[in-house]
């Protein structure tokens, strides 16, 4: 029995109209402003498709538009662009900024980084038309999809979820207002530490023992969204590293200087632990990452037969046939698609040839290059969409640096290395990881709009128009807060996809030994992970995230549990729980537009930060009691739903 979806296939809808099409552009910059600020704060991408279906849902009703349903999945899924096109820049690039501090020759301008979004953006959509079919229809039942879940619930509430933009618009004020006074005012600090004591700090200094907790309300809001089952397993990679693996670090090694396996571990003891784990340990966490990834492949390798195989059937199929399908099964034709990708793939070699590669053996090495990029970025994409469909969430860091070390490997085989090696490898996993990340976010808006009923052929041209946007919005940003705060040095964004890639570029480019035993021992772990059923990808990603950004998810997902677990009527529960959500999405959204702002204040030279109190311990203390607070708005407010009207 086929899925009946609630616009009727047989008759046509208002989809693409002057106004989905202005909003969903508008919502495409905002939130790739917010998220590019956020990921590389904090090393999280909030994906942004339930705040843009909240907030098309809102204007809707405001603006009493009727039969808007299908208009607002077109907002949704244009706005949604963003969060592919973030995660993928943002994962890269500032690699370059951060080797450039290093290497004074590397070139950086808004081109490079544009081209590289906007052509793995066109890569990664084109790659995955052809598996829709396979993921959002005949596997309907088989994949949970989350996300796709929530967004579609939201966008089919309507008239019923009036309160919903109301609520998402006080959280985001509330959570805005919050960051915003940490991050342009410092009247209480935005990380806390153990050494405020000096118990705290003694710990820290002898046994290299350091607990550090952010407490912006951001990351709070991801946490809840992200869940505790998650948050908990991500904690104890971070867990693993920073209270085990660094102090015993310190404690073998202490002054010595000890080789193994050609990695050299010198002058531990005076080094901070903030210090062992940059040099060493969260190579442990790249391993883990890199081997996680592959694991994903060889799980994923009977949906790439089965996706290819339905794929192929549509390429069979005549313009009669085509024709025949109903709409809500009409994709963009398989011939437009394969010339699509000819054109793309064109690009993108031109992309190389002129604006990457150096002078010496370019055509040879733009070739090959292109050749990485358009087998991994296809193998990769049903992982990334399959990760998607179970989980919600996409391992496309991971997959990306196994595209940087084997893209390095054979580019250095080659005779590229160096400098133009570094920039040519990262610029080749900008554009793959930009292709995986938009490939598995776009699915999800393709599952939103089978269950609604849209046409998926209009759905996939104007994700065209989207990406064009985010990337430009997002080279700008990134170039913005470059500038503001850097990405190397004291008060520097974190980064931390960008740092582990720049980590593994610049041994393998500049004849050094690469740390492959560290690497190893965190391929080890994920191995033994997946051994024992636990997701190796999210374990990975704690070891090399620092911990001060881990345990406030550990946080946020208690809340989760705690707010959606506190009545027997597990319909209130969920009630809860989803109110919960809004407000949470509400403290990303304002939180991270606000951090925008402080950016750009920055940037214009309006800097009010209060330096020294903002070091004094007591900024800590208050920032403690200003994130309890934080913490009892977001618990009692989701709480206050008392019974279900049924």
């Amino acid at each position: 029995m086929s899925y009946k979806p609630i616009l009727e296939p047989e008759k046509r809808h208002k989809e693409a109209t002057f106004y989905s099409v202005s909003i969903g552009l508008i919502m495409t910059i905002i939130f790739s402003a917010a998220a590019a600020y956020l990921g590389l704060k904090v090393g999280q991408v909030f994906e942004a498709a339930i705040p843009i279906a909240i907030i098309a849902v809102g204007l809707s009703s405001a603006l009493k538009r009727k039969n808007s349903l299908g208009e607002n999945v077109i907002i949704q899924s244009i706005g949604a662009c963003s969060g592919g096109i973030v995660a993928g820049a943002i994962f890269t690039l500032p690699a370059l900024y951060i080797l450039q501090y290093k290497y004074p020759e590397i070139e950086i301008d808004f081109i490079k980084v544009f081209l590289s979004s906007l052509l793995g953006g066109f890569l990664g959509i084109l790659f995955i038309i052809p598996f829709r079919k396979y993921f959002v229809k005949e596997m309907d039942g088989k994949y949970p999809f989350p996300e796709a879940t929530a967004t579609t619930q939201v966008i089919k509430s309507g008239e019923g979820n009036k309160g919903g933009a109301k609520i998402l618009l006080i959280s985001g004020l509330i959570g805005g207002i919050y960051d915003f006074i940490v991050s342009t005012f410092g009247w209480w600090s935005e990380t806390v530490y153990s050494t405020v004591t000096s118990f705290g700090s003694t710990i820290a200094d002898k046994a290299k023992l350091l607990v550090k907790y952010n407490i912006g309300a951001a990351v709070m809001g991801l946490g809840y969204i992200i869940g505790l089952k998650y948050a908990f397993i991500i904690c104890c990679g971070s867990m693993l590293i920073w209270f085990v693996i660094i102090p015993l670090l310190s404690a073998i090694c202490g002054t010595e200087s000890i080789s193994f396996m050609g990695t050299t571990f010198e002058g531990i003891s005076q080094m901070s632990p903030e210090q062992i784990f940059s040099n060493y340990a969260r190579h442990i966490g790249i391993g883990g990452i890199a081997v996680a990834g592959i694991i994903g492949i060889i799980k994923s390798s009977s949906v790439i037969k089965s996706a290819i195989g339905l794929a192929t059937k549509s390429f069979s199929k005549d313009n009669n046939q085509q024709s025949e399908e109903v709409r809500t099964q009409k994709d963009i034709s398989m011939k437009i698609i394969v010339w699509g990708l000819i054109v793309a793939l064109a690009a993108t070699f031109t992309f190389f040839y002129f604006g990457v590669i150096p002078d010496h053996n370019k055509l040879l090495l733009a070739v090959i290059a292109l050749v990485i990029v358009a087998i991994i970025a296809f193998l990769f994409t049903t992982v990334a969409a399959n990760a998607i469909a179970i989980v919600g969430s996409n391992p496309v860091s991971g997959m990306t640096l196994m595209t940087l070390i084997l893209g390095s490997v054979i580019l250095v085989a080659c005779g590229l290395k160096g400098v133009p090696g570094m920039v040519a490898a990262l610029i080749i996993g900008g554009v793959v990881c930009t292709a995986l990340s938009v490939s598995g976010a776009f699915i999800t808006d393709l599952k939103i709009g089978y269950w609604i009923g849209s046409t998926p052929k209009t759905q996939e041209t104007w994700k065209f128009l989207g990406t064009l946007v985010a990337a430009a919005t997002v080279g700008g940003v990134m170039i913005i807060l470059n500038k503001t705060y850097g990405f190397v040095g004291e008060g520097a964004l974190v980064a931390p996809q960008a740092n582990a890639m720049a980590a593994v570029i610049e041994p393998l480019m500049s004849g050094k030994s690469a740390p492959w035993l560290l690497y190893g021992i965190g391929g080890a772990i994920a191995l033994v992970l997946n051994f024992f059923g636990v997701p190796a990808l999210a374990f990975a990603l704690g070891m090399f995230i620092p911990i001060d950004l881990n345990l406030p998810l550990l946080a946020g997902g208690a809340i989760a549990w705690y707010v959606g677990s506190r009545s027997k009527d597990k319909e209130l529960n969920e009630e809860r729980k989803q109110k919960g959500t809004l407000i949470a999405s509400g403290f990303i959204a304002g939180g991270a537009l606000m951090g925008v702002v402080s950016a750009i204040l920055k940037f214009m030279n309006k800097d009010f930060y209060a330096t020294q109190w903002a070091q004094n311990s007591g900024s800590q203390y208050i920032g403690i009691l200003a994130y309890l607070l934080l913490a009892i708005f977001l618990i009692y407010s989701s709480l206050k739903i008392k019974k279900i009207n049924k």
